[in-house]
């Protein structure tokens, strides 16, 4: 009688790769770090997956999840690389990629009351390892243009939900979430107006006009090396965009 061949455990000489495996949408929660208070506590949705080689047969996806574990929901730029290191060496992989997406919540001011609320920001960090690491983050910010000074009285405080910019980025040195969020929104609420008001020669406010205004700020940030622009108009029925990406060539 002849042996039993062990088929899984057999190199495949086929090279017939899975390009990736991994698992979706893991609800965490994370702590991010905050200019104003240090750390925030939120919850995030993960993607963790791997590119394995052809030979490699499989892997246990209760790996991912225990390899997030060890890091106790502290999410930072460290925290990121090693993560993606663990998951390269413990399943075997040629490149691995994190994709965490968490709500950031910042306190602002609003009208002559100065009353204080809560807005959102939808931010991921994209994070890749192979032979080199590649980090991206992306804020999403919305867009509500305040009113024009005439039209303020008695009405709310901005014509609504425009649409929103969705910023992508690369870094040299460290930057604070809070500071993109600031410098778009100085676009948004203050260089650009209605024609309503008075003060513009023409209508200003598009998504062409947005994006270049973004873009022009954010080449002047030291920190950042490459950046790209989405913006987006979100009207009844259809949407318009413009976009735009820069890299530092220096």
């Amino acid at each position: 009688m002849s042996d039993m061949k062990d088929i899984q455990g057999q190199r495949d000489y086929r090279r017939i790769n899975i390009k990736k495996v991994g698992v979706k949408n893991i609800s965490y929660p994370v702590t991010v770090l905050d200019k104003a208070r240090k750390t925030q506590k939120t919850v995030a949705s993960v993607n963790m997956y791997v590119n394995l080689p052809h030979q490699f047969k499989g892997t246990h996806m209760s790996r991912f999840v225990e390899i997030l574990n060890r890091f106790h929901g502290e999410i930072n730029l460290k925290s990121i690389h090693r993560i993606l290191e663990e998951m390269k060496i413990r399943l075997q992989a040629e490149a691995a990629h994190l994709e965490i997406t968490f709500p950031y919540f910042l306190k602002k001011s609003f009208g002559q009351a100065q009353s204080v609320g809560m807005n959102e920001y939808r931010c991921t960090m994209h994070g890749s390892l192979d032979k080199t690491d590649d980090l991206i983050l992306e804020i999403q910010v919305p867009i509500s243009p305040p009113l024009p000074a005439r039209m303020d009285h008695g009405m709310p405080r901005s014509l609504g939900h425009w649409g929103r910019a969705t910023i992508r980025l690369r870094f040299k040195n460290f930057i604070w979430i809070e500071d993109i969020i600031q410098l778009v929104e100085e676009v948004t609420s203050h260089d650009l107006c209605w024609p309503a008001a008075g003060t513009c020669p023409e209508y200003t406010l598009s998504v062409e006009s947005i994006t270049t205004a973004l873009g022009r700020k954010l080449e002047n940030q030291p920190a950042i090396a490459w950046f790209s622009i989405l913006v987006e108009n979100l009207s009844q029925g259809y949407s318009t965009f413009a976009s735009l990406e820069w890299q530092d060539d220096m």
